[in-house]
């Protein structure tokens, strides 16, 4: 009697096993610690207050992974750590990582409850009340490695996003919850004659101020603070809006997209940064597992093409188009109708 293959359900028995190597390591500063050069488990045990033999497991564990290189029992940091594991690397995901290890990996442990209930497990995981941001920004650190989360994925897809579609003819971008401005940097520094604005609350905009100084395109580039479910919002032909229309329920949506409609001029355009299923909802894996985690920490959910099609026409735009990008988020865009 022949058996199916077994290898992708143990895969999937062993997966949060990697994953969690890879958080504790980087939650060590294992990484950070290896920037100077290489340094044996005993230097690094010592310096993190470990066992050495329960780190040596970790480091070795790191090595399999490819996240680390091990020569004459001494340990670096392979080209893939050195970019994206360490704290002060420009491109970072250390953020994303720790928020994933302190936030996400405990609430998603009561995914079968979000089955039940269909709601977010804020209250339930760390007895808070609210969604994501005012559970998980409770403190100035939390905050901070969030957005810098933010940042790093910013980097890898904003610069797709911006380049997927032609967005020449605009002549102001706002870029509402911008965070660190990682979009609207990429859109100005790609298209000379663009200026673009960051809108996000006090918090975010401190974040965004350092990015803004460092781009060859600051000239052409502002942070404004501002909450744009509660505030008038600064005047633009695109709105672009990254990471925000899949944390909020319904009702929220069409709040905000009633306010970029109502301010845009004809033929102005809204620009969104998602991750996209296809439309048979079978895929990609990625967009799938991002839907669940939005069912485990927001309101909201990922949407296929035709799903943003449907929503941006209700709201009064037309021309809707979606394309993958090759990076992690996707690009849609839209224009208000002339």
């Amino acid at each position: 009697m022949s058996h199916s293959d077994p290898s992708p359900v143990i895969d999937l028995i062993q997966a949060f096993r990697r994953s969690q190597t890879m958080f504790t390591a980087v939650s060590l500063g294992i990484f950070d610690l290896l920037e100077s050069g290489a340094k044996s488990a005993e230097t690094l045990a010592s310096v993190t207050h470990t066992d050495l033999r329960a780190v040596r497991r970790l480091l070795d564990g790191c090595t399999g992974l490819g996240l680390l290189e091990k020569r004459d029992g001494v340990y670096a940091n392979a080209a893939v750590a050195d970019e994206y594991l360490r704290r002060v690397s420009a491109n970072t995901l250390a953020g994303y990582i720790l928020y994933s290890k302190e936030a996400l990996y405990p609430m998603w442990g009561h995914l079968d409850d979000a089955m039940r209930e269909g709601a977010p497990r804020w209250n339930q995981t760390f007895a808070v009340e609210g969604g994501i941001f005012s559970g998980f920004f409770r403190t100035p650190q939390a905050k901070h490695e969030f957005l810098l989360g933010m940042h790093g994925f910013g980097q890898i897809s904003s610069p797709a996003v911006v380049r997927v579609f032609n967005l020449g003819r605009f002549q102001r971008l706002v870029d509402l919850g911008g965070a660190t401005g990682h979009l609207a940097i990429a859109a100005c520094e790609r298209y000379g004659s663009m200026h673009g604005v960051v809108f996000d609350l006090a918090e975010a905009v401190a974040e965004a101020h350092p990015h803004i100084v460092a781009s060859n395109a600051a000239d052409r580039l502002e942070a404004i603070e501002g909450d744009f479910f509660a505030d008038a919002l600064p005047p633009a032909d695109l709105y672009a809006l990254g990471r925000i229309i899949h944390d909020w329920d319904e009702e929220k949506i069409g709040v905000l997209l009633g306010k970029i409609h109502a301010a845009l001029p004809p033929g102005g355009g809204i620009l969104l940064a998602e991750t996209l299923l296809d439309d048979d909802h079978c895929g990609p894996v990625a967009s799938l597992m991002q839907s669940l985690n939005m069912l485990v920490c927001t309101e909201g959910r990922e949407r296929s093409v035709e799903e943003y099609r449907e929503l941006l026409e209700h709201f009064g735009f037309e021309r809707v188009e979606g394309r993958r990008t090759g990076a992690p988020l996707d690009a849609v865009l839209a224009f208000r109708k002339e």
